[in-house]
């Protein structure tokens, strides 16, 4: 489906757009995770990755063994907000890894006293994923950059009142 004309959620719409240029313009057959069910994220990530024709298991903190469907993902989502929740051993070598998790942990080498993580332990993760997001500075500037995307588009309807050509 092209999204182009229409408002999507910002961190969605992101993800979508990160996902895409990783170079896979085909979705259509790939196995995504979505873990988190969220109705910001991860409901409308799942239902967007859907429309791509991706064939989308969305698990969640509740999921028993969550990494039984991860290991089998081409792209995973994390929006589940556990701290460094997806090790390296859950994921499929060269799986796009999509990390929307924001956490605080205690770290005493801080001049805070903490810093954030994402919900993948990225350190690891990335010497198996073929692209991943970190945290901070990943999915959180794509939010910003997708609201702006909205924004325009609301601009353009204002101005031309048409979807044409968007």
């Amino acid at each position: 489906m092209n999204w182009k004309g229409f408002f999507l959620p910002c961190t969605p719409r992101g993800c979508l757009e990160l996902i895409l240029r990783t170079g896979l313009k085909d979705l259509s057959g790939k196995h995504a995770v979505v873990i988190g069910r969220s109705k910001i994220v991860g409901a409308p990530m799942a239902s967007i990755l859907r429309s791509y024709n991706a064939t989308v298991t969305m698990c969640h903190s509740r999921t028993k063994d969550v990494s039984h469907f991860t290991k089998d993902a081409d792209i995973i989502v994390a929006a589940v907000g556990v701290p460094q929740l997806i090790k390296k051993d859950w994921v499929k070598p060269g799986a796009i890894v999509i990390d929307c998790g924001i956490n605080s942990i205690a770290d005493p080498t801080s001049a805070r006293g903490s810093r954030l993580v994402g919900d993948v332990d990225y350190e690891n993760v990335k010497e198996v994923a073929s692209w991943i997001t970190p945290v901070p500075g990943g999915v959180g500037p794509m939010t910003v950059a997708m609201l702006i995307k909205n924004t325009l588009i609301s601009a353009k309807r204002d101005l031309f009142g048409t979807l044409k050509n968007f």
